[in-house]
């Protein structure tokens, strides 16, 4: 079995240890995400001293949901990830990315 498998399923047994799948549709996760990724942008606020284990916690929480999240749609994260790098190594050519933040249609 692969990481993202077992590590997606030690949270699927966590939830369901809880009974909290219920409450887990494809939306609230997805809220879930959000709701967490703003923790993590409050680790940094105000320029405040960083914390590493904050950061690490923040990060591992947004990944519990979204790893539930693409179990809870029968999306293969491994998939989809290595789909998405394909799409950018396509649309961002080292050449003319290297070294900029413009978006691909602007390179």
């Amino acid at each position: 079995m692969s990481d993202i498998k077992d590590l997606t399923a030690k949270i699927l047994a966590f939830a369901d240890d809880r009974k909290w799948r219920q409450f887990h549709s494809p939306t609230n996760l997805a809220m879930g995400v959000s709701v967490e990724a703003g923790e993590l942008l409050e680790c940094f606020q105000f320029d405040r001293k960083i914390l590493a284990i904050e950061v690490q916690r923040e990060i591992a929480d947004i990944c519990i949901y979204l790893f539930e999240l693409a179990d809870s749609l029968n999306i293969d994260i491994k998939e989809a990830v290595e789909e998405k790098l394909a799409i950018n190594a396509e649309r961002y050519f080292k050449e003319k990315a290297w070294g900029s933040n413009k978006k691909y249609d602007k390179l």
